[in-house]
């Protein structure tokens, strides 16, 4: 099965948060991706000051694949429900249109996506 890291399971994996690291490590190579979306998100957060630091945040995005925003993400997206301005929708119509799972710490923020896989690793 293949995952795609939200933003802050991303953050949670880059800062080890040991739940997700442990969940994480039973994948197979290969088996984690971050949208482009989420990925900038964290990217504007280390040119900020924020954790990860950058070259955590290179050295991991060298493990897991960042995968481009396409065409296919963006119909997934224009049929979705707009709910509010977020990076949450974009983020959750890539992993539709990937059939992927997502993995988030923010169940409620997706729970509302009709077919979206959603699991949390935080352990909360």
């Amino acid at each position: 099965m293949r995952y795609m890291l939200d933003t802050n399971a991303f953050i949670l994996l880059l800062t080890g948060h040991r739940p997700t690291m442990a969940r994480a490590a039973d994948c197979e190579e290969g088996d984690l991706a971050i949208s482009a979306i989420a990925f900038g998100e964290v990217a504007h957060g280390t040119a900020s000051g924020k954790a990860p630091p950058p070259d955590v945040l290179r050295r991991t995005s060298e493990r897991i694949e960042v995968l481009p925003f396409d065409a296919a993400a963006a119909h997934a997206y224009a049929k979705l429900d707009f709910k509010r301005g977020s990076f949450d929708r974009l983020i959750a119509a890539h992993a539709l249109s990937s059939g992927l799972v997502l993995v988030t710490a923010n169940l409620g923020d997706f729970a509302d996506v009709p077919g979206l896989q959603i699991e949390n690793w935080a352990g909360e």
